[in-house]
């Protein structure tokens, strides 16, 4: 596998979706302002942080205009979906039944949770049975 993503840690994890979750790019005080209920950060720390995740190549930051902006320069599907594999293959064996009979026979997920989880499996079933279909 080529692009093994680099690991997010849990705060850089935090900015990221800040990111993400804003159509435009954000400024400093924009990530720091909707970190604020979470973690009690000084700019200094963000911007450390801002600086790590510019060299791991997550964001990349505009200067152009005198405000530094931040934007994402990795899909956030693309960086949960190699996360989910790689947290699967490590903890699973890669084996999403694994990872479900541990979390229930731990009482980590409740009966709703598999009633849940079984309704979403017949959904995506139902929208791929139409296709591929000759």
């Amino acid at each position: 596998m080529g692009n093994i993503l680099k690991k997010l840690g849990e705060a850089e994890l935090e900015i990221m979706q800040v990111i993400w979750d804003s159509e435009n790019p954000v400024t400093s005080n924009y990530i720091l302002k909707k970190l604020q209920g979470r973690r009690k950060w000084q700019l200094s720390t963000l911007m450390t942080s801002l600086t790590r995740l510019s060299d791991k190549g997550f964001v990349i930051c505009d200067r152009s205009t005198g405000n530094n902006l931040y934007t994402a320069m990795i899909p956030e599907n693309e960086y949960k979906t190699g996360a989910s594999k790689h947290f699967l293959e490590k903890l699973y064996n890669n084996s999403i039944q694994n990872m479900i009979a541990t979390l229930y026979s731990n009482k980590a997920i409740k009966n709703s949770d598999v009633e849940e989880l079984r309704r979403f499996l017949d959904e995506i079933e139902a929208d791929n049975s139409g296709e591929g279909e000759r």
